[in-house]
């Protein structure tokens, strides 16, 4: 293997060392900012459905506030919101720059997206169940958590998959203004230094990665399909 690395990619091989650092950059970003953007992800999501008009709670006010946050967001294109976000990133960890910098713009520049599509897919719960739970005597919570999640799983794991791909892009757009990784690692020593070798072996490794959420994705995405996770004749609990 290092032989065949010296004779094909050696100029990845004279910087293994820095690029291993980015991968495991790249890898730190993409967990963090990932976990984070799950959690603001379904929280924002899961406010829409229940706010929004014929919602199961309607509320127009937080609606409109966090619809408008949203649309905010996501029209600022991923470059500009890092270089928007540099007073606000540094005020809050101190540093607008390498893995810690970085993750600051990426939730900012993801959540919305996901959140958008946790609401796309949660609305298009079966209304009908939706009902035969609130006729049950179940909650905003116990609709919320034991119906339309529930019934939503397959479209879910489909709409997480599609943000991890996205989010590693944005990890990739990130190193060019400093957050490091892989798109860092491809500028500073493919790009900067003409090393073709480099930049071939950084898009492998976002392929390779790309590749496996990919497939990992629909393999759950199948295995959920079609399982019936909620029995109107069943007692759904609050």
């Amino acid at each position: 293997m290092p032989a065949f690395l010296k004779s094909w990619a050696p100029n990845v091989w004279a910087y293994r060392v820095k690029f291993l650092a980015s991968v495991e950059a790249t890898a730190q970003m993409f967990l963090i900012a990932g976990a984070f953007t799950l959690l603001c992800g379904f929280f924002f999501g899961i406010l829409l459905t229940v706010t929004r008009k014929g919602g199961i709670r309607p509320n127009a006010a937080l609606f409109r506030v966090v619809d408008t946050f949203i649309n905010i967001f996501r029209s600022i294109p991923f470059v500009i919101l890092l270089i928007f976000l540099i007073p606000f990133t540094r005020a809050l960890v101190g540093t607008a720059i390498g893995v810690k910098g970085a993750v600051v713009p990426l939730v900012f520049g993801a959540v919305p997206f996901f959140a958008r599509q946790v609401e796309t897919v949660l609305v298009g719960v079966d209304p009908g169940k939706i009902e035969a739970a609130r006729s049950m005597g179940s909650g905003t919570a116990g609709i919320v958590f034991r119906v339309c999640l529930p019934e939503a799983v397959p479209e879910l794991i489909r709409v997480v998959t599609i943000t991890a791909i996205s989010l590693i892009g944005l990890t990739s757009m990130a190193g060019a203004v400093g957050a490091g990784g892989i798109g860092g690692f491809a500028i500073n020593y493919g790009q900067n230094l003409h090393h073709q070798d480099i930049v071939n072996v950084c898009v492998a490794a976002l392929l390779v990665a790309v590749s496996l959420l990919q497939a990992l994705g629909s393999m759950m995405a199948r295995r959920t399909t079609n399982r019936r996770l909620f029995r109107p004749g069943l007692r759904v609990r609050r």
